[in-house]
């Protein structure tokens, strides 16, 4: 019997203290790294985006490979990058850990175009406000306190 999954998955996670600190002049290599490492987990990366705070990917991930494990390799991998690369001087690690939500194959369009969107779309919401509608919207019970 074979094992057959379709699991797509919005992840957010935000620089530490939300520090602007990835400037738009790396950001696409930073991009390129990411998908590099979504690839070598055997999962795929539809989109990945974000501005100088914060990241979107939206992925899909191999049955074999944890959803905690795939972020942690991500996290750990771009700081990793960034710090070798001194790509973004004044980065200094991800914030603890991160919004994850699942969608419908049906909603992969959609969303993909919101993630590609990311600096139009904050050039009118902030992203606190933008987790805050995230969680809601995935009915995630959350304590404000661990936003801010």
């Amino acid at each position: 019997m074979a094992t057959y999954t379709q699991v797509i998955y919005h992840v957010v996670f935000a620089t530490k203290n939300r520090e602007r600190t990835l400037d738009k002049s790396y950001r696409e290599e930073l991009f390129r790294y990411i998908w590099g490492i979504v690839k070598n987990h055997d999962c795929h990366l539809f989109r990945v985006n974000g501005v100088e705070d914060h990241l979107h990917i939206l992925t899909s991930i191999h049955p074999t490979v944890s959803l905690a494990g795939l972020v942690k390799a991500i996290k750990t991998g771009t700081s990793k990058w960034i710090k070798d690369k001194k790509v973004f001087p004044k980065f200094d690690h991800w914030q603890e850990g991160y919004g994850a939500f699942t969608h419908s194959p049906r909603e992969k369009e959609v969303l993909i175009e919101y993630i590609k969107n990311q600096e139009e779309h904050h050039r009118r919401v902030d992203f606190l406000d933008e987790y805050r509608k995230l969680l809601r919207e995935a009915d995630v019970e959350f304590d404000e306190k661990y936003l801010v």
